[in-house]
């Protein structure tokens, strides 16, 4: 839209040209990156809570460093999404920031990894005792994961778009290949945090300020960028973009006018310019999207430090009950990544047996709020039969049928899981599909998710 510059000062840039169709061979590279990014995700899901707590983090600031997460994620997505579309490169619009995605990734694996070794060379004590400099190490690489994660997701989504070239049902099925590669990404990276002897792979990784926990730690970040630069490197080598040149042709309605000025909205505006025209049934969604994460963070956040502390009876740092607790957390967040797996590939066949998307959306709501209701259960049942008994004074873990059911209960989360990460989408697009806007609502709900 461009508008006489004597009269306003807002106006849109004009947009690429479509990228051609790019058959679906090209299309499952891509989609396969997802598996990378998404196997970091899950280490940090599942081990980074406790070996914050092992750097001497009180257990109370823990979930502030997370906050990194959301925050990165509100500003870092709508910044890199809007330069990437009007990003000029010879290499494409997406390629140079899908690889400086990678890039970060690495280095700030390398500063989480190795966070306990450069405090200690900085003058951190051993011990038990806090670790301030390696703190600081951690927060600054924890922080760079979280912008560089940011930075490659939405570029590879956004490539996927433009390889599908319009194309819906191809953009269905690259969505549909994302998805799965997501769950897969899920599933490796929850096995190697549940595997206890990894760093035998990578002996050099235990040293003196870095105990067997943080060795496994370090050694399944070395998988996780392994995995993601192959996948990546694969990708790029393989799907090639043309430079995308803007329009200059003149929008008709300013043909013939003088004193016309054309001037770019900054990335910030059009968002909140956007927001305010939502239609109602949108806003209701976007809140209810609001809620339903409020409930689901701080599962996410504190799943396997629950394990180890409610369930298993362990302290962070002293014996190996709290460390076996949270290997036996991280296998029961891979089972989760299994059952959302199903769920995904079911999930239009749930929607028309129990009558439409929102119906579904309501029941998965209702799961997850008795699940979580379920753990305050687990924990007392866990608490009642723990046998503390033994000469040397250090308890044991809980009977089988509180394991049992710790490990069903995280399974079953996988139902409502699957659906918090499909419908809010679909039903964005069918709130807005009147208005022709449908296309660009999934960003609103990554945005209400992150607040």
């Amino acid at each position: 839209m461009e508008v006489d510059g004597s009269k306003m000062n807002t106006v849109e840039s004009e947009p690429p040209l479509a990228p051609p169709e790019e058959p679906l061979r090209k299309l499952i590279p891509v989609a396969a990156i997802a598996a990378g990014v998404q196997f970091g995700w899950a280490l940090q899901l599942s081990l980074l809570t406790p070996y914050v707590q092992l750097l001497g983090i009180p257990h109370t600031w823990a979930a502030f460093i997370w906050l990194c997460g959301p925050i990165s994620g509100l500003f870092v997505q709508p910044i890199v999404g809007h330069y990437s579309d009007n990003c000029t490169s010879r290499f494409g619009r997406r390629r140079p920031f899908i690889a400086a995605g990678t890039a970060l990734v690495a280095v700030a694996v390398f500063l989480i990894g190795f966070a306990a070794d450069i405090g200690r060379a900085s003058g951190d004590p051993l011990g038990k005792t806090a670790k301030p400099r390696a703190i600081a190490v951690f927060v600054v690489g924890f922080w760079i994961l979280d912008v560089a994660n940011n930075t490659l997701q939405g570029p590879c989504r956004a490539l996927l778009a433009d390889l599908s070239g319009g194309n819906a049902q191809k953009m269905r099925i690259a969505n549909a290949f994302f998805s799965f590669f997501m769950a897969v990404g899920n599933v490796l990276g929850y096995a190697a945090g549940s595997y206890t002897h990894l760093y035998k792979m990578f002996p050099f990784t235990k040293t003196k300020a870095c105990d067997v926990y943080c060795a496994n730690l370090k050694s399944c970040f070395f998988l996780s960028i392994f995995l993601l630069l192959i996948l990546t490197i694969l990708a790029l080598i393989i799907v090639r973009e043309m430079a995308m040149v803007p329009s200059k042709v003149e929008p008709p309605e300013n043909r013939g006018h003088v004193g016309v000025k054309k001037v770019k909205i900054p990335v910030l505006g059009e968002l909140f310019g956007a927001l305010k025209g939502l239609p109602r049934p949108m806003r209701i969604l976007l809140l209810v999207t609001c809620l339903n994460w409020i409930a689901w963070f701080p599962f996410l956040l504190f799943d396997t430090d629950w394990m180890g502390k409610e369930v298993y009876g362990g302290k962070v740092g002293e014996g190996k009950l709290y460390d076996h607790g949270v290997r036996a957390g991280a296998l029961g967040l891979m089972l989760s990544a299994v059952v959302l797996g199903c769920t995904s590939l079911a999930m239009e066949f749930l929607a028309r047996g129990l009558g439409g998307v929102k119906r579904l959306w309501g029941i998965a709501n209702f799961l997850l709020a008795i699940c979580l209701a379920l753990t305050v259960l687990i924990t007392k049942l866990a608490q009642s039969t723990r046998r503390h008994t033994t000469h040397s004074g250090d308890a044991k873990p809980p009977v089988t049928g509180v394991k049992v059911g710790a490990l069903a209960l995280f399974a079953v989360l996988g139902i409502p899981q699957a659906v918090t990460f499909s419908i809010p989408f679909a039903l964005a697009s069918i709130f807005t599909s009147d208005s022709g806007s449908g296309a660009g609502q999934g960003k609103f709900c990554n945005h209400f998710e992150v607040i």
